[in-house]
């Protein structure tokens, strides 16, 4: 993103009413930094997010994530591997099959949400 004149105070701002020193104490620490970010990472990679969309609408096997998107079953479980590891999605085993679903509905809730926010441009 360019920054702009605008994005930026004039040298002789004098800031505004906010307590700084409030808002510097309640700001995320450095390791929930870390883990957020990596967490976005996770998102950062279109077959994840097109994974954790197919997922978001029923729960599906690995053979079903490879011909929902057209792929071998050796990149699908790498993906699905990186996003378990993640806590992104988790797995259930029946028999030798094993399914995939989203882990839990914050990450249903943080997908749609980051979905309608860029459908709402």
């Amino acid at each position: 993103m360019e920054r702009t004149v605008q994005d930026a105070c004039d040298t002789t701002c004098s800031g505004t009413d906010v307590d700084v020193g409030r808002v510097r104490e309640q700001l995320v620490t450095e390791a929930t930094a870390f883990e957020l970010a990596d967490l976005f990472k996770s998102l950062g990679d279109p077959t994840r997010v097109k994974i954790i969309h197919a997922l978001l609408q029923s729960e599906l096997c690995v053979h079903d994530l490879t011909e929902v998107l057209g792929m071998g079953q050796s990149a699908v479980s790498h993906q699905l591997r990186f996003l378990r590891n993640a806590r992104i999605v988790k797995r259930r085993k029946v028999g030798k099959t094993v399914y995939y679903s989203l882990d839990d509905n914050h990450v249903e809730q943080l997908f749609t949400l980051t979905l309608a926010h860029l459908q709402h441009k």
